[in-house]
């Protein structure tokens, strides 16, 4: 039984059975208050290519009353089962289908979410359908390459708004409960979109060239109302309209641009055509520094990139979600550094540090995949939202830009959105594009980067006479092993990247006084005969400037010399890269933790991107928890957890740099003067010139005095008093799980593993609580436990719900060769299906990792 999958090939035999040209759905949401279920009416016309065949139609409901095909009804407990409805003897050419079903609100982030706001006690909906959940809503046929219009017709309760895909109507009806919607252009069913409550909006417009006028609108509940910069979002936003249609040649294809920011939401955000949903996370309601509002930048212009990339054409299948994902990540981070008087001129140096850190880490995991991945079916996709399909897929669209152009490159994206607008693409389309704009042969490239898994290791190899001339450099390429389980074979790869030369100025700064920009053969070794005679410089950078994706190594020199220096680039991006190299050393066991630390303690306070620096905060904290020799550990901790506090005294008052090393030292706090301190900070008898204890940073304290057990129950609770709203009550879960008792974690383990009842937001913060590296002893008899129920669990919980509980309460802290043996054991008595064993085994592998990383810190230390 198919249950609520749906492979490849099924969906390939319905696309070429199948043209469907329009859906009207009605839902009558009048209940939503009060909860529970919804009907909804679909009725959909499509084509059959063929007279008596038969198909499927979508859907995940409580209850269906009824089905009409061609004007016959069907028997509903003979077609309607396994959430699929049966359809038999179609008829040639044009068919319509009625189905009239309950449907019900979920409280998991998927399909139509129902959420009730503690502090108006109003209830607010949003849909979420990517991958597959239009089906949880109405009737469909869910896959991307059956587009359609779609008409809905809403009636909600009175006095609340709706917005979808299209404008928003007049609303009908003496109490004004009715919102009949204009039908959509063709696009596919995980675009469309309804947001329904009593929602506070903002309205503005974008005025493009030739009198175009876009009407874009801004919403959030009206507890987040007073935190809505909304001018700033407009500003970015714009900026984005600009760039994209000038760098695309295509006009915004859609009769307006929504952004709504809504609650419990999963994901940062999703695409949803002219009526983009954002996690309301975003809406900021106390002080972040500069590097959240660029992530939130970034987001906003990922989801208006995937208009055109996604959206205007949508790829053919999910093997093909690379097409959206990393071509909306690279077009959003360009447009960042390139829009004229952004905030955000570094972007490519967040991206180095954050996005290809997160795809260096997804490569080198057993479940690693080509970025063209092999999709077979519908639970392939739903855990391919990862590291390679973004980072890595980005990473690797820069270096076509530089191998190709930049204005060759936008030629072929500009043709290829003139000739497939509103349709479905292969990567053969858009390879076909840049190969007639370019003049290059794609194929070949392609083949090594998008067919292809695995990272490569670029090293150089230099050397120099006495006068310290180089007389020889070439670049040696590897192609270290897939990790076990992977598929595939490593292989070289041809990359292009620059060289960079940086010598101390005379105001002790690194400076870059060379570049050379070269092509790397796929081969071992790359003679560079340009350099030769050049002066060997204190450092040598491969991949300047970040064009390729690969790791790259320091020679001896360049290394000591960073080792010393790496805090006085001037510039920020080789200083990211430099960061980044030394990071995954550490994790691969190359260098070891208290070497990275001493590192981390000579430069950080010398870094001016904040960003970097948070980066950093949190790679130690990992790297001391995780991969720290246990002997050592505490020393380490103690060493980081006195310089988080020197610095926070002595970072400038009010600064991003202050924030976050509060939050960095509170993280790390475990000595009585360290918690007297937060202690203080929170009651108002210690007093840091500058640092705002606002209700984010107020909760922060709290939970780290709960984990550490100064604070129980009657502080937690004294704090949600303080902060009666949807945030603190996820803050207050996590606090209470944090407590350092066996009741507590009890507690926390019954409400999300024996029970099923939490919201998606707030189950993710109650395991957040529940996992905390200062508690290994505490937590270690839930391992057993956790192999106990995650096969139940998978077989009985939504997609996002299983992929919580059991990426966030695998023992990973319990770094040991037993954790390894429990997790085979488990994997051999269950053979789980490809979708959970590689949740699980992407879990193991971390374990692996830190083990071989605390026996290289260990090693140092003798």
């Amino acid at each position: 039984m198919p249950g609520t999958n749906l492979t490849r090939e099924e969906a390939q035999q319905r696309a070429a059975l199948l043209t469907v040209d329009a859906y009207e759905v009605e839902l009558d949401l009048t209940g939503a208050q009060e909860g529970g279920t919804y009907r909804s009416v679909t009725t959909v016309r499509f084509d059959s290519a063929e007279a008596g065949a038969e198909t499927f139609i979508d859907l995940v409901a409580p209850a269906v009353h009824e089905v009409v095909l061609n004007g016959r009804s069907l028997d509903v407990a003979a077609v309607f089962r396994d959430s699929r409805i049966a359809l038999a003897h179609l008829a040639a050419g044009r068919n319509e289908l009625k189905v009239v079903a309950d449907c019900a609100y979920t409280n998991t982030g998927e399909g139509l979410h129902r959420f009730v706001d503690p502090v108006d006690d109003q209830a607010y909906l949003y849909t979420q359908f990517e991958v597959p959940d239009a089906r949880r809503v109405f009737a469909s046929f869910e896959q991307p390459d059956l587009k359609a219009t779609f008409q809905f017709t809403v009636t909600a309760p009175a006095g609340w708004k709706v917005i979808s895909n299209s404008p928003a109507p007049e609303p009908e009806g003496p109490e004004g409960t009715v919102w009949r919607f204009a039908p959509t252009p063709r696009i596919s069913t995980y675009i469309t979109a309804l947001i329904v409550g009593p929602y506070h909006s903002v309205h503005s417009t974008y005025e493009g060239e030739d009198g175009q006028s876009v009407p874009l609108g801004i919403y959030c509940r009206p507890s987040l109302a007073e935190f809505l910069d909304a001018d700033h979002i407009f500003d970015v936003t714009r900026q984005g309209f600009g760039w994209f249609q000038e760098k695309f040649a295509y006009a915004y294809p859609f009769a307006k641009y929504d952004q709504l920011f809504v609650p419990e939401f999963n994901a940062g955000a999703m695409e949803n055509a002219g009526a983009v949903t954002i996690r309301d996370q975003y809406v900021f309601r106390s002080k972040v520094t500069d590097a959240a509002y660029g992530q939130r930048a970034e987001t906003i212009l990922h989801e208006l990139a995937h208009m055109w990339f996604g959206d205007l054409v949508t790829m053919e299948w999910w093997n093909d979600l690379w097409l959206n994902e990393s071509f909306a990540t690279y077009t959003s981070v360009a447009c960042q550094a390139s829009v004229a008087g952004t905030r955000w001129p570094n972007a490519w140096t967040t991206f180095a540090n954050a996005e290809k850190t997160w795809a260096y880490r997804q490569d080198q995991l057993p479940s690693t995949h080509p970025i063209m991945a092999e999709i077979n079916d519908l639970e392939d996709v739903l855990v391919n939202f990862d590291g390679i399909t973004y980072a890595k897929g980005a990473s690797v669209l820069k270096q076509l830009v530089a191998y190709v152009g930049q204005e060759e490159f936008f030629k072929g994206v500009q043709a290829y959105f003139q000739a497939h607008a509103f349709g479905n693409t292969r990567l053969s389309d858009l390879l076909g594009a840049l190969e007639e704009t370019s003049g290059r042969d794609l194929k070949t490239w392609s083949k090594a980067w998008l067919e292809t898994a695995g990272i490569n290791v670029l090293r150089p190899e230099i050397e120099t006479d006495e006068n310290g001339a180089i007389t020889a450099f070439a670049v040696r390429q590897e192609a270290p092993a897939l990790p076990a389980g992977a598929k595939g074979e490593a292989v070289l790869r041809p990359h292009r990247i620059a060289i960079g030369f940086y010598d101390l100025d005379a105001s002790g700064k690194l400076v870059r006084t060379d570049r050379l920009e070269l092509d790397v053969a796929a081969a071992e070794l790359t003679v560079v005969e340009q350099l030769v005679g050049k002066v060997r410089p204190a450092v040598v950078l491969l991949n300047d400037d970040d064009l390729s994706y690969a790791k790259v190594r320091l020679d001896e020199v360049s290394l000591t010399n960073v080792t010393a220096h790496l805090g006085d680039f001037a510039e920020p991006l080789p200083r990211a890269l430099c960061w980044a190299s030394a990071w995954d050393m550490t994790r691969d066991g190359e260098l070891a933790t208290r070497d990275y630390l001493d590192l981390v303690l000579s430069g950080i306070a010398k870094e001016s991107d904040i960003g970097v620096v948070q980066s950093l905060q949190g790679q130690v904290k990992a790297a001391l928890e995780l991969y720290a020799a246990p002997e050592w550990r505490a020393t380490g901790l103690a060493r980081w957890g006195a310089f988080a506090q020197e610095q926070l005294r002595a970072s400038e008052a009010g600064s991003d740099h202050q924030l976050a090393w509060a939050r960095a030292f509170a993280a790390t706090a475990r000595e009585d003067a360290e918690l007297d301190l937060l202690a203080g900070l929170l009651d108002g008898s210690e007093v840091i010139k500058g640092l705002a204890v606002d209700a984010e940073l107020r909760w922060t304290f709290v939970q780290r005095l709960a984990a550490t057990g100064r604070f129980d129950e009657a502080e937690i609770a004294a704090e949600l008093e303080r902060d009666r709203t949807a945030a603190g009550e996820r803050h207050a879960a996590t606090a209470r799980a944090a407590r350092p008792t066996e009741a507590a974690k009890a507690e926390a383990w019954t409400a999300v593993v024996e029970e099923d009842k939490l919201a998606n937001a707030v189950q993710e913060a109650v395991i957040g609580g529940f996992v905390q590296a200062d508690q290994r002893e505490l937590i270690a008899p839930y391992t057993a436990r956790y192999f106990a129920s995650i096969k139940g669990i998978s077989e009985t919980r939504s997609h996002e719900i299983v992929q919580q509980i059991v990426v966030g309460l695998y023992p990973t802290l319990q770094v040991s060769q037993e954790t390894l043996d429990a997790t085979d054991a488990w994997i051999a008595e269950h053979d789980p299906v490809p979708a959970l064993r590689r949740l699980v085994t992407e879990c193991r592998a971390g374990v692996e990792r830190a083990l071989k990383a605390r026996a290289a810190d260990a090693a140092a230390a003798k």
